[in-house]
């Protein structure tokens, strides 16, 4: 191998041109050296002298072709090539915004200075060593249809995964304007930014600064973030922010830093949240969150490219505790939402606000309303057009409920949005004895939206729903019952109002005192002696069954009877879901023979929230009417005859009726 190479050589030392030409030039390599190093010093001495304002529409014409925006610079161009560190330097550069933008330039800069690390570009890199701006103004536009102004390459989809800049040493920026007009939410925000490095403390603070005012839907808007001076900053040494925004009946406040800075995908933080209502940081944020009481939040919140997640929260909404964790994502083009969160201890009312009730926080706790005097039924319309613009899924459950009237110690929710439909399963709640588990389906792609519930009631005790007397019940028994509803409406009331379906209810088997069975078939004579003679007796309930069809928000009775060992009642009538009324009559008849017999039915009227309980006077003259006749036609004894009761009513087959009962 030595012996080739020596060879090698020897050979090109003593007959290779080239060499030879090298080590001997003649008048031709005189020449051809000559020539190229002139050429050599005159593109050198062309590049220091040369006057880069004579290509500035070239560049322009080339940017505007590559952004597809008009890029203008107006103003002296200077570039510096000759250096470990080239820079430029532009003024009056302008970049022009969308054709629907209303003819608003998207960025306009006074000066810009920038220069960047040589040694970086020939290994394919940017690392800018300084950059200043003078004097930017940057117009940042959402329309309606969600397009936005600074997307130079709107046919992309958004990826979420947040902009990643190059390392920038030294950042200064003074004077700059930013301002926002989000129209989608009502938005509009004016902010002045600065960055600095104050060389002494004449010179003011070192550091960024973004603080602006504006208005969200009219109301008051504020955000202000700090962070510290752009200086030596490195990808591997976190760099620190604060971050204040309050609008809308909310306050948002973080603290944290950007993992690797410029790369605003990344970044880690304490959020602090609190406000009105938590569904107003659709307004700030985009995320579609229920109706709540006053709220205050506080978590981790972090960011990995499309990935936010707000973890090991906790805090209080309304008088209930809550923690838990929620992650938001994008998935393809659309925003997901998932949530897993906790209750210690829950206030129904607070609950009650998520399902359109309106809250009202007082010393004892919160306290919900439908919205309308001598309402039950909420009527806060559902916010549809948010519900479409996210998917994501939610469990919800509360370890203990605070003392309420329906005696609910445990609640469980589960729910699933999809492309519009949000699916509610389970939606389950534990009493003290029994439950109610059910299903909900709300589809938010229609104009109105369109329901679907199914509830089934098992277990729950009678003396949980009417009041005792004298310390002891009135009834006892378990009731089971079903709603299988469905209709159009934007609020709980209004899909009542429009609704169709069943509703029924069951009690296989209980008991009641015996004064108040007496009374269901109006037996004057023994259920007035027994009511006030204070007699604690009890009669069995053999069934009762009350089975409604609904129909435009009218439940029609189907099936209503009361069977007890005294009395079988039968009853009719109809219950208006949109009204909020009841016009229900029940005709006991007696099983046993009764002297003080009155042949009236039983009413029951008026508003859901405060029934009237009544007795049909009509039917009253109406016997006293025939009594009287008796009484003149016949003799006075006869007339008793119009009281008596021979106790002919036989048992109500209560195995059909509940079998039949859906």
């Amino acid at each position: 191998m030595k012996d080739r190479a020596d060879s090698l050589r020897t050979y090109v030392v003593a007959e290779d041109p080239a060499w030879l030409a090298l080590r001997q030039p003649g008048k031709p390599e005189v020449i051809a050296a000559g020539i190229t190093l002139a050429v050599a010093l005159g593109c050198l001495l062309f590049l220091v002298l040369f006057d880069w304002n004579w290509v500035r529409g070239p560049i322009g014409r080339a940017a505007s072709a590559s952004t597809g925006r008009e890029v203008l610079l107006n103003g002296d161009l200077d570039v510096r090539l000759f250096s470990w560190t080239p820079s430029a330097s532009v003024r009056r550069l302008s970049v022009s915004g969308p054709a629907w933008a209303r003819g608003q330039n998207t960025a306009e800069v006074e000066q810009l200075d920038v220069a960047v690390r040589l040694r970086r570009l020939f290994l394919g890199q940017i690392e800018v060593t300084s950059l200043t701006v003078t004097r930017p103004v940057v117009h940042l536009i959402v329309d309606d249809q969600g397009r936005r102004s600074w997307d130079l390459n709107p046919d992309r989809p958004d990826d979420g995964q947040g902009a990643r800049l190059p390392v920038i040493q030294s950042l200064v920026i003074n004077e700059g304007r930013l301002t926002l007009d989000e129209q989608r939410r009502g938005m509009k925000l004016d902010a002045m930014i600065t960055a600095r490095e104050a060389r002494s403390p004449e010179d003011g603070e070192s550091g960024f600064l973004l603080d602006g005012k504006g208005t969200m839907n009219g109301a008051p808007l504020t955000l202000r973030v700090t962070g510290g001076p752009f200086i030596n900053i490195r990808r591997d040494r976190p760099y620190g922010f604060t971050a204040d925004l309050a609008g809308a009946g909310s306050r948002l406040q973080a603290k944290g830093a950007i993992t690797r800075p410029f790369d605003l995908g990344r970044f880690n933080a304490v959020l602090e949240l609190e406000g009105q209502d938590l569904a107003d940081i659709y307004l700030l944020t985009g995320i579609t969150t229920p109706n709540t009481p006053p709220y205050k939040l506080s978590g981790n919140l972090s960011r990995n490219g499309s990935l936010f997640r707000f973890a090991d929260f906790g805090g209080r909404v309304g008088s209930s505790d809550l923690s838990g964790r929620l992650e938001v994502n994008k998935v393809g083009e659309r925003r997901r939402v998932d949530a897993d969160l906790t209750s210690r201890s829950l206030d129904i009312d607070d609950l009650a606000a998520v399902l359109g009730a309106r809250p009202r926080v007082t010393s004892g706790g919160t306290v919900a309303t439908s919205g309308k005097p001598g309402k039950l039924l909420p009527d806060a319309p559902l916010r549809t057009e948010r519900l479409r613009t996210m998917d994501g899924a939610l469990t919800y459950r509360a370890g203990s409920v605070k003392t309420n009237a329906f005696d609910i110690r445990q609640v469980s929710l589960g729910a699933d949005l999809k492309d519009g439909i949000l699916t509610l399963n389970p939606v389950s709640f534990a009493f003290n004895r029994g439950e109610l588990n059910g299903t909900a389906r709300i589809d938010a792609n229609r104009s109105t939206p369109y329901s679907a519930i199914d509830f089934r009631l098992s277990g729950y005790p009678l003396e949980s729903i009417i009041p005792g007397r004298d310390g002891a019940p009135t009834v006892t028994g378990r009731a089971l019952g079903r709603a299988k509803l469905e209709g159009p409406g934007a609020s709980i009331h209004e899909l009542a109002a429009n609704s169709k379906g069943t509703i029924s209810l069951v009690v296989p088997q209980g008991r009641m005192r015996s004064a108040f069975a007496e009374l269901l078939g109006i037996n004057v004579g023994a259920g007035v002696r027994k009511l006030l003679s204070g007699d604690q007796s009890t009669s069995d309930i053999r069934c009762a069954v009350a089975e409604f069809t609904v129909v435009g928000g009218v439940a029609t009775s189907r099936t209503f009877v009361i069977d007890t060992d005294v009395v079988l009642a039968q009853g009719t009538g109809t219950i208006d879901l949109g009204a909020e009324t009841l016009n229900l009559r029940l005709d006991g008849e007696t099983k046993k023979p009764r002297l003080l017999r009155v042949w009236a039915p039983i009413t029951v009227r008026g508003p859901l929230a405060s029934p009237r309980l009544g007795v049909d006077a009509s039917a009253v003259a109406t016997q006293g009417g025939l009594v009287g006749a008796l009484a003149t036609l016949v003799n006075p004894v006869a007339a008793l005859l119009g009281f008596i009761d021979p106790g002919l009513a036989e048992d109500a087959d209560c195995g059909a009726l509940i079998a039949s009962a859906r």
